[in-house]
């Protein structure tokens, strides 16, 4: 017997992370874990600590001729980061 209201299991998994809140924090951690694939090893080789706090991802690196570079092309990185997620998770960025 075939039911019609069934849904798939990664749509019920969505709905109960959305409904415990616990999407966005999800989100989160997985723009952090692709920080490596989108900037490259050798860039995440100087990054020394990356969190993310209302919605800005806060960025330690310990050259200061990379942390120039990269905050020119801002923008560009926070967009690309998203996109990476499927969400806006972040709107700015801080070099430190």
């Amino acid at each position: 017997m075939k039911r019609n209201d069934a849904e798939s299991i990664g749509m019920l998994i969505r709905k109960y992370l959305r409904q415990e809140c616990l999407e966005g924090p999800l989100n989160e951690q997985r723009l952090l874990n692709s920080w490596e694939e989108v900037l490259g090893s050798t860039i995440a080789a100087y990054t020394k600590e990356l969190y993310i706090r209302n919605q800005t991802l806060f960025v330690h690196l310990t050259s200061a001729s990379l942390r120039q570079e990269l905050m020119m092309g801002r923008e560009l990185l926070v967009k690309s980061l998203n996109r990476k997620v499927g969400a806006e998770v972040i709107r700015e960025i801080v070099f430190r």
